[in-house]
């Protein structure tokens, strides 16, 4: 991952650090898994994986991003894509801050 998209997510989580239930990486502290992740109430709400922002978001709505050819879904490594879950292509234009925005918004209960 280079340095460039950390600082970016770093930003992000920084922008998002105020919103209701929202834990950054910087305030999990330990090193586990889900630590490199924003979180509300506990639940993964967008993380960065392979250099790219990752974001939970309803199906339709990842289905409108992919068929626009701004990202693919995610699969976790696993081979097998996700549903709910959207990975930007990182040469896309869209701005993190709106798409994490609505990932926190279909997530938090």
């Amino acid at each position: 991952m280079s340095g460039r998209t950390e600082s970016r997510f770093e930003l992000l989580a920084e922008e998002l650090a105020g919103l209701d239930g929202v834990a950054t990486p910087a305030a999990q502290g330990a090193r586990r898994f889900g630590a490199d992740a924003l979180k509300v109430d506990g639940r993964i709400f967008a993380m960065l994986s392979d250099g790219r922002l990752v974001v939970k978001l309803p199906r339709t709505r990842v289905d409108e991003l992919v068929a626009s050819g701004e990202g693919e879904r995610y699969d976790g490594g696993k081979g097998r894509p996700m549903k709910e879950w959207f990975a930007l292509d990182p040469g896309s234009a869209l701005p993190w801050a709106q798409l994490a925005g609505e990932a926190y918004a279909f997530v938090r209960p």
